[in-house]
Formats: C-alpha cells, structure tokens, sequence
C-alpha cells in the first residue's frame, strides 16, 4: 500500500470562516432579521435566532477548539448593524467586543481575519435602497473607518466584501437574498456601487494601516460547456462565467466594469487588492437555452455521475478547485482559499471531499502557485441564510436547541492536517478511504 505525505508551503495559514449572522446570535438590526420575518423566504420559517451564540460568548469555546486542532488563523465578519446602528450612532460596546473578540484570537495563537461586509446591511441602510443607493458607499466608507480604529492593533488581513456577485445575484436577480428583487438595472447599480465601496475601504484601510493586506473574497464558480464541440454552449459558458466570476475582479485591474452587457469606468478601483481571496465549492456544466432570457440563457447542472450533497446543493467536483486557483493565479497576487466546504449532517460525505479539494490545493502549491492558506466554511453547524438550519457545513454538529457541539470525523481529519501542515496517507487511509485510491495511486 503506497505511503506519501503531501506537505504545505511553510507558515501556511490553516482556519475556518464564519459569518456574524450565522454565528452570533440575536441580530435583530439589519435586512436578514427583516428577511427571516417575511413569510415564505427562509426554508422552513427557520430564524437564525441564538444561531452559535457568539455573540455572548461561545466563540471562545470554538476557537479554542480550533487552536487545539492546529488552525491557526480564522475568517469572522463583524456586524454593521451592530456598530452602526443608526445613521448618527456609534455603539462602542459592540466596538469593544469585537475588539475583545481580536484580542482572544490573537493570545490563542489564532491570526483574526476580518470582512466587514458579509451579505447583511443595517436596516436603516436597506430602507435607504442598500447598495443601489450611491450614498451607501461613504457610509460603508465611515464604518470601515470606525472598525480599522478599533481592530488594528490585532489585524492586518482584511476582507472587505464578501461574495459580491453572489449578493447582486440572489438579491437582485434571483430574489432569494432580499430585497428580493429581478431588476438588471438595480443588480447594475448594486454591483457598481459595491466595486466603489471596496476601492474606498482598501484606501481608508492603507491610509490607517499602510502594511494591511486588503482584498475581497470572491466566489468563484467553475464553469464547462455541457457540450465541448457545440459553439453555443462554448460560447454562453463564456459569458456566464465572464459575468460571474470576472466582473468584479477584473474592474480591479482594469477598472472598467462589465456586467450583463453593460459597462461603465470606476477607475479608483484600479489596484485596490492585495491578495485574491477565493471561495470555491462546485463546478457547473452549461447549456444554453436561447429562448429563457429570465435565466440570462442558459442552465447550470451538476454532471450525472457527481457525488451529490444531501440537498443536491453541491456537487464533489475538487478539480473545480484547480480551476479556481488557476482563475486566482492570473492576478499574480498571493491567494487565500477563504472558503471551501460542504454541507452534511451525517458527516459521511465531507471527509472525502475535504481530502480530495485539499489535495488539488496542495497540488496548486506544488506548482509553486503562491497559495498562502485555506479556510474552511465552517467550524460549527450554522445559520445557512435562505435555506436556513437544512444545510450542516460544520466540522462539528450544533444542536440549536441546547447550543450542545458534537465533533465530527471530519474535524479529526482537518485537525491532523493542520498540525502537521501535511495531507499524508495515513491521515487520508483512516479518515477519507474513500479517496485514497484516488490520491494515493498504487
């Protein structure tokens, strides 16, 4: 039986990512509180309500877990609505306990990375239009301001939005995200503005800190032509992908912005990332379908033979993590996997995906591509937006009514990874057989 360790770059960043509503508990000041409490729009009529109860606390539990296990550094977003909670307020409690939050990490052996916007606005600001109101940027601009003060002396790797065509996308195109909208003009506005958002904060950021490392984490999604030698599917692959992966990250180099058959200058974008940050889950197939234009003409799936989730909402294609970086490396930028993951409550799945897709990252680095850590989404069960509780990414399982963690065989596996900054044979053989053929070719 063949025996291999596959090792990491040295000082590689090892973690898990979490969100402040899915995490913390209590959020009843921004536009998902306001979206959980419209009937029909949450799986269920889930709520986040005391979702991991971070917020009083818990977090500590976790991540001290997290550093038992080897990770050190972890992925949180702080909350705007919390520190901003009106127009003309600053609430410097909240201030203080992310701050607080910083300083754990920091004494735990845990490096903080933090986003400052992670899907959720404040009410006032949803109620002022959000993102398609061109004012929401200098107020994004003057809390960004406020948290750099506050959190600087602990963090210099910052996220500045989190998934923002996937925010456009599902708010203003697809309606699952509120404000529920199919509006191609506002998902323009919505994008544009978010673009102009992240160039003001990567200033403001570099102005205060000028040795931060600033960039956004991007979800990217891996994309093929169902049919390889049909043009049209070539060609609505293209731009798809083009629309999806490429609008917000290429206005960053070339600061023109094109999306959806629309462009426009925002030329202060030009050069406002540090690293490139990549989420990545599954690859789609694309078809095109020339009559549907309320799907911009096209249709995604999950390839026949994929090993499917539990929902069907992800597919184990890792080869789809290659492309991500390969996507990633084109920046000539150092890269950061800020989210990879899988939903699965039984935790038979995740071992073998979470081997396989850090096998393809590792072969990335073995390529010396500059690959610099990964974070996995999540480190506990939590509050998974629309679909809300029914899908369970955690390397530990939370019973919501008892805020009870039960660790998973998957957080076995990640631990000994972490530890050792190795994906070896011995690991994958106990923990993931059913990839070891695949990784460990006889």
């Amino acid at each position: 039986m063949p025996e291999a360790v596959y090792r990491f770059p040295k000082n590689f960043l090892w973690g898990s990512a979490t969100a402040a509503h899915q995490v913390e508990g209590n959020n009843t000041n921004n536009n998902w509180y306001y979206w959980e409490n419209q009937p029909g729009k949450i799986v269920n009529g889930d709520k986040a309500g005391l979702a991991c109860d971070w917020w009083e606390g818990r977090w500590k539990g976790d991540l001290e877990q997290a550093a038992k296990d080897g990770q050190n550094a972890h992925r949180f977003s702080v909350e705007w609505s919390r520190i901003q909670p009106t127009e003309n307020s600053w609430d410097v409690d909240a201030l203080a306990n992310y701050r607080e939050m910083a300083e754990g990490m920091a004494r735990m052996g845990i490096r903080p990375v933090v986003t400052l916007h992670h899907f959720t606005d404040p009410l006032w600001i949803f109620e002022e239009g959000g993102w398609e109101n061109d004012r929401t940027v200098g107020y994004f601009a003057d809390y960004v301001r406020q948290v750099v003060s506050t959190l600087k002396d602990y963090v210099d790797l910052w996220v500045t939005i989190n998934e923002p065509v996937v925010y456009t996308a599902s708010g203003y195109l697809e309606g699952s995200f509120p404000p529920g909208k199919n509006n191609l003009g506002a998902a323009f506005r919505v994008m544009r503005n978010l673009i102009k958002g992240h160039a003001a904060a990567y200033r403001i950021i570099h102005e205060m800190q000028p040795q931060a490392m600033v960039g956004v984490a991007k979800h990217f999604r891996a994309m093929q032509p169902a049919r390889w030698w049909f043009l049209p599917d070539i060609w609505i692959t293209r731009f798809t992908s083009g629309s999806f992966n490429d609008a917000f990250s290429n206005t960053l180099v070339k600061g023109k912005f094109r999306f959806a058959l629309r462009s426009e200058r925002i030329p202060e974008a030009v050069g406002t990332q540090d690293f490139v940050g990549v989420n990545y889950y599954s690859l789609d197939k694309v078809v095109v379908k020339p009559f549907d234009i309320k799907s911009l003409f096209h249709r995604r799936f999950y390839p026949k033979e994929a090993e499917i989730s539990e929902t069907g909402f992800i597919a184990n294609l890792p080869e789809g993590m290659f492309l991500a970086l390969d996507w990633a490396r084109r920046f000539k930028l150092p890269i950061y996997i800020t989210e990879n993951g899988v939903e699965d409550s039984l935790d038979e799945l995740r071992p073998n995906y979470l081997a396989r897709h850090l096998h393809q990252v590792w072969r990335a680095a073995n390529f010396n591509w500059n690959i610099k850590g990964y974070f996995y989404w999540t480190q506990v069960d939590n509050f998974e937006w629309e679909r809300g509780w029914t899908q369970r990414f955690g390397l530990w399982h939370l019973n919501v009514e008892t805020q009870e963690r039960i660790r998973h065989k998957s957080a076995e596996l990640y631990a000994k990874v972490c530890k050792e900054n190795a994906l070896s044979s011995e690991t994958v053989r106990k923990y993931a057989p059913d990839a070891f053929d695949l990784l460990f070719p006889t």
